[in-house]
């Protein structure tokens, strides 16, 4: 009887995440956006979560140009760690590892702040008030997480790239006009196009995920570290499932 009342109760959840995305993009497209509270949040979603990002991607950079560099000595192909380490970052590595960062982060943030006004009675407060919690409090922060996590994406795969290229360079040995040139053949505008495709749904399904899972937080302060922890490990396991779906669909229509 437990597994079927999980079971009720996962698809009343996932009834009740979908009504309330409904919720967040009918305020979007009747134009009830405020854009000030939108542009504050970026502030704090993006700005605050570059270092990490930064951090993060050149080691990232520098790993993969180093495995990459071991494994092409053997054939005698050192001068194609260019190509490995830039159509890994634009494909894959990038926009996950980003996604994941800022998840952790960003994602949790949310949650976090969003729980805690339940908890403590702000969102209803905001309704006697006659103001829309979602328009208020959920959509600024939803918009936010879709700008800014494509901006932090590409700075990822920038940076990510000349960690490559310093690996490359320095310790590979290759060339630098010679890394460049095969860096920029390599690299075409579907490969760029594939893993934007794959941020914005990233984006839009961690600010859905985090802003639900904080919007609905119960049982206190302790409520708010399980509903915080809940949103991202959702998060985690949605980005990495929808992934492995687009990366298929990609596949297939581009190759």
């Amino acid at each position: 009887m437990n597994i079927f009342k999980n079971i009720s109760n996962s698809i009343k959840a996932l009834g009740d995440a979908v009504f309330f995305l409904g919720d967040i993009l009918k305020v979007v497209f009747s134009g009830r956006v405020r854009w000030p509270l939108v542009l504050e949040q970026m502030y704090y979603q993006g700005v605050q979560s570059i270092v990490i990002v930064v951090l993060s991607s050149m080691a990232s950079g520098v790993v993969l140009g180093l495995q990459g560099s071991i494994t092409l000595q053997r054939f005698g192909a050192r001068e194609f760690i260019a190509p490995l380490v830039g159509l890994s970052l634009l494909r894959e590595l990038g926009p996950v590892f980003t996604a994941f960062i800022f998840s952790g982060k960003s994602g949790a943030g949310i949650t976090a702040e969003l729980g805690t006004m339940n908890t403590h009675e702000q969102i209803q407060a905001t309704r006697v008030l006659g103001v829309d919690p979602v328009e208020f409090l959920v959509v600024p922060r939803f918009l936010a997480c879709i700008l800014v996590l494509p901006v932090l994406v590409i700075i990822s795969e920038m940076i990510g790239m000349a960690g490559g290229y310093v690996v490359g360079v320095c310790h590979a040995q290759v060339p630098s006009a010679i890394y460049i040139r095969h860096t920029l053949q390599s690299i075409d505008f579907v490969d760029f196009f594939s893993g934007m495709i794959k941020t914005f749904f990233f984006s839009v399904i961690i600010a859905w995920i985090c802003c639900y899972q904080g919007f609905f937080t119960t049982g206190g302060a302790l409520g708010v570290g399980r509903y915080t922890t809940r949103a991202v490990a959702f998060s985690y396991i949605a980005v990495i499932l929808s992934n492995a779906l687009l990366t298929m669909i990609i596949l297939t229509l581009w190759g």
